[in-house]
């Protein structure tokens, strides 16, 4: 694994040289720019004043990359074509100064189960897809590819979004070992976007992509003191991306600001051919504009905002995180945000029942249908089922990076025999536990959203395809990053934003890691 990483990273670095005789401008290995945080507005306008090119950033991403990453994990490849992308967002910006596209230049890592047609890998994190061949880029590279966007690597992530063994942890996969919190090394990352929060909160790179079935975006996001978006399904396309199930997955962004998350989703919502189906019906709720008009200050003023309390916030509110939490319900309400205070929905302890609400069993079919499928337009793959994959396991499991943890997961999927009755009965107690429960509070109390702690409401909106937002909420004791989580029914994108937007820039809260912790 390092002699890869040292050739991807050899091969980055010497085509510094070449492009530097083609650019118009002088290029400088070192920059005055302070990196630390930056958002894209800040790079922008660093683009702008020329205090900094795109080659210096990823040159500064790659370094950080470089350094970091044998400790936190966060980063499985470098795309070794990420200079020479660079290099072609600086020739476009200055042949055209007057181009405004906000994701020009900017470098993304994305989740390694988002698919790519170029040199780097699309793998979920296993071996048993290192050397597959996507036909396409997935639908969201081909709306960043069209920004300008710089596309500078692929994540780790909890191995096959944490749908292969019931044993192995929080942001472990094969490929890269186990994702380490930089906060603190022993606290958990959560997954499975856990390389994507990782490497935004460790400054790796200036915005990153997740994915989400069930809280794989909210929990890393609140873990690692982020910003997560959770689209509605079909808001993002899943066309090229490693799938779980077509009802719950979705892809979103994952920044250090809620505006650079709204940036980023702008650019890769919308509709796609290839997931047409769920894209068009989504396309609704996409605003005209864009959600960028959202940012507002003021945006908690008006909002109806239910607490959730009985069962998400579990912890007295005298403790710490408590005190936190009763803190900024406190903000909310003097910024103007009516807030009502220990709602319940109907069903929840079934909702929130991996077993009760029929999620499993609908999951486990839906994964081996749709990976097959997946597995069926590579261009090229070592494997093209399910039943190949676990066969692959089991022959590399004496390798003590494939033998580590098991696959019973896979072989309850395995099992599955398609999409039968039993899967539709489950999916239909899904779907009128979702409409019976948060639907029916929100329309009854007539809320904007509903507000819970890190990811404690993930299988509420994971099971009816309901966006939400994590935002930064605190540390506790031993310097944990937690989270607050704002959610809504489907294309509540807008009011969410406002509120997320307001909420942070009134807290200000997150900070970046020190990395101590990693030096013990």
């Amino acid at each position: 694994m390092a002699s890869l990483y040292l050739h991807r990273f050899s091969f980055a670095f010497a085509l510094v040289t070449l492009l530097s005789f083609s650019l118009p401008f002088p290029l400088s290995a070192h920059s005055s720019f302070d990196f630390t945080e930056a958002t894209v507005d800040s790079i922008q306008a660093a683009f702008r004043d020329r205090s900094l090119t795109s080659v210096q950033l990823v040159q500064h991403y790659l370094s950080e990359i470089r350094s970091l990453n044998p400790r936190l994990r966060a980063v499985i490849e470098v795309n070794p074509d990420a200079l020479t992308q660079a290099a072609r967002a600086d020739l476009d910006r200055e042949r055209n100064p007057y181009n405004r596209n906000r994701l020009l230049g900017i470098p993304v890592l994305l989740k390694d189960n988002i698919g790519t047609a170029d040199k780097l890998n699309t793998t979920a994190g296993s071996f048993a897809l290192l050397g597959s061949v996507v036909s396409r880029d997935s639908g969201v590279v081909r709306r960043l590819r069209k920004t300008g966007a710089v596309i500078l690597g692929k994540a780790s992530m909890s191995e096959w979004a944490f749908f292969r063994s019931e044993t192995a942890p929080d942001g472990w996969c094969a490929r890269c070992g186990q994702g380490i919190n930089p906060y603190v090394r022993t606290a958990n990352p959560c997954g499975s976007s856990s390389g994507s929060s990782i490497a935004a909160a460790a400054n790796l790179a200036t915005v990153t992509l997740g994915t989400e079935t069930d809280g794989s975006i909210i929990c890393p996001a609140a873990s690692n003191s982020v910003v997560g978006i959770k689209p509605t399904v079909g808001l993002t396309s899943r066309s090229m991306v490693i799938p779980i199930s077509p009802r719950q997955d979705t892809i979103g962004p994952i920044c250090r600001t809620v505006t650079d998350a709204v940036y980023v989703l702008d650019a890769i919502a919308g509709y796609d051919i290839y997931d047409a189906k769920a894209t068009k019906e989504a396309a609704k709720y996409i605003p005209q504009g864009g959600y960028v008009k959202f940012l507002k200050l003021e945006g908690l003023k008006g909002k109806r905002i239910g607490i959730l309390r009985e069962g998400f916030f579990n912890f007295s509110k005298n403790s710490r995180k408590g005190k936190v939490f009763e803190q900024q319900f406190s903000l909310m309400r003097k910024k103007g945000a009516m807030l009502t205070d220990n709602l319940q929905i109907a069903n929840v302890s079934v909702i929130l029942d991996y077993n009760q609400s029929g999620e499993e069993i609908a999951l486990l079919a839906e994964f081996k249908v749709e990976l097959n499928k997946y597995l069926s337009q590579l261009t090229s793959s070592p494997v093209r089922s399910l039943a190949d994959v676990i066969s692959f396991n089991e022959k590399h499991k004496k390798e003590e990076k494939i033998k580590k943890y098991g696959q019973q997961v896979f072989l309850l999927s395995e099992s599955t025999n398609g999409i039968t009755s039993i899967v539709r009965n489950a999916i239909s107690n899904m779907a009128q536990l979702s409409s019976k429960g948060i639907e029916t509070l929100m329309r009854e109390k007539q809320l904007d959203a509903i507000v819970t702690p890190d990811a404690t409401v993930s299988s509420i909106l994971g099971v009816g395809g309901y966006p939400g937002i994590s935002v930064p909420a605190g540390y506790d004791e031993t310097g944990v990053p937690f989270g607050i989580c704002f959610g809504g029914l489907k294309g509540y994108e807008p009011r969410l934003i406002e509120i997320a937007y307001a909420f942070e820039q009134a807290t200000m809260v997150r900070k970046p890691p020190r990395f101590k912790s990693l030096l013990l």
